[in-house]
């Protein structure tokens, strides 16, 4: 197949999906074509049967805001039209299943037809496209998608609730390379890369996110100035975003700062999880909670919030625990009662990458999507 796919090229779950997912889906003799703004920040530009596709946006005095949308849909239907794409998959409904459909209606006048698939993330439905001013339109792409997938049961059910669609959803769930998302085998190379992180004995817990303010990113600061009280250990922050400057304030209030390594912005992610004895993720909301699972494949259990998807990921108390969003000291103790207790903590690192192995690795899911597309494809 020749596929179209268009993501925010950032460092969210969204784009991070839609990336991977291009690359696999080249991996398996498929042409993959990106049609963005800028190139995925995953994609290395030397990827067999990957192909990017600028989206050149005008900007003139007339427009207080350029149209990207507009100039998205242009593009679309360019690029499908030269290349002979068999389908469009876009993530994230706004705008881009709007574009989708604009192209599609633009070849349709051509004689040719361009079916596209809307992936739905997260905060597209639970907080953009709840908003007044998107609402009808997001419904409506939604509703005239010609096909919809969802990366949870519960982002499913609160878009049938608030969106009040008719149309089918198939959850198809997020995933992760289990060989490029792995433990480290060499003990002696996991030692060597631990200890320019930390000292011999001490825990390293890791945060992996955006640093959008639903993330939380001071609770991650708190939490951890309460575990470093009771046992030497050192915090990871991987990301970078608008709550990046507070969390650092407050690790200069709590005189914590040098147990923090903020990193900013990492390509290889894979290569620090494995680094670490625990994820943080006391975010607000997460529709899924793709940097826990990419911990858990690489052998890091996670203590995360109860809230949106996340419980279909992760198994309160056997891959990682659940707390309350905002109850810092639960979440701090229940990190120290693992750190504290080796064998509880190996088996939980056991048991959370067997589930990613087991339930999210690409070579399970990368089939639901293709079969998709087939479906789609064949008008059915």
């Amino acid at each position: 197949m020749r596929i179209g796919i268009t993501c925010y090229p950032t460092y969210g779950g969204s784009g991070v999906v839609a990336t991977e997912l291009g690359i696999e889906l080249a991996a398996k003799g498929h042409e993959v074509h990106f049609i963005s703004y800028s190139q995925p920040f995953r994609l290395s530009g030397r990827d067999e049967g990957i192909f990017y596709h600028e989206v050149p946006v005008s900007s003139y005095p007339l427009f207080e805001f350029p149209p990207y949308d507009l100039a998205l849909a242009s593009r679309m239907a360019e690029v499908a039209e030269f290349n002979g794409l068999d389908l469009l998959h876009v993530h994230y409904a706004i705008p881009h299943s709007v574009s989708a459909l604009l192209a599609r209606q633009m070849l349709a006048a051509r004689g040719r037809r361009l079916p596209f698939v809307t992936t739905l993330h997260g905060t597209d439905i639970t907080l953009v496209g709840l908003d007044r001013s998107y609402l009808p339109i997001t419904r409506f792409s939604i509703q005239e998608s010609d096909g919809v997938t969802s990366i949870s049961q519960y982002l499913k059910d609160k878009t049938l609730q608030d969106f009040d669609v008719t149309r089918d959803i198939q959850v198809v769930p997020n995933f992760v390379n289990c060989d490029v998302y792995a433990p480290i085998q060499d003990e002696a190379a996991h030692a060597e890369a631990r200890l320019r992180l930390a000292g011999p004995d001490q825990a390293v817990l890791i945060h992996l996110s955006n640093f959008r303010p639903v993330k939380r990113v001071t609770d991650v600061v708190k939490v951890f100035a309460r575990i470093v009280r009771e046992i030497p250990a050192q915090l990871v922050l991987v990301g970078d975003g608008p709550e990046r400057s507070a969390a650092e304030w407050l690790a200069r209030d709590l005189n914590i700062q040098h147990n923090i390594h903020f990193l900013g912005k990492q390509e290889r992610v894979n290569e620090l999880l494995p680094l670490a004895d625990l994820l943080l993720m006391p975010s607000e909301l997460e529709s899924f909670g793709l940097a826990a699972l990419e911990a858990m494949a690489c052998k890091v259990p996670s203590i995360a919030t109860r809230v949106g998807g996340v419980p279909e990921l992760i198994d309160d108390g056997i891959t990682g625990l659940l707390f309350n969003v905002g109850d810092v000291d639960a979440m701090a103790q229940g990190a120290l009662a693992l750190l504290t207790d080796r064998p509880r903590l190996e088996q939980m690192r056991t048991d959370a990458r067997k589930t990613a192995q087991t339930r999210f690795c690409s070579t399970l899911v990368l089939p639901q999507y293709i079969a998709y597309y087939e479906k789609v494809i064949a008008g059915r």
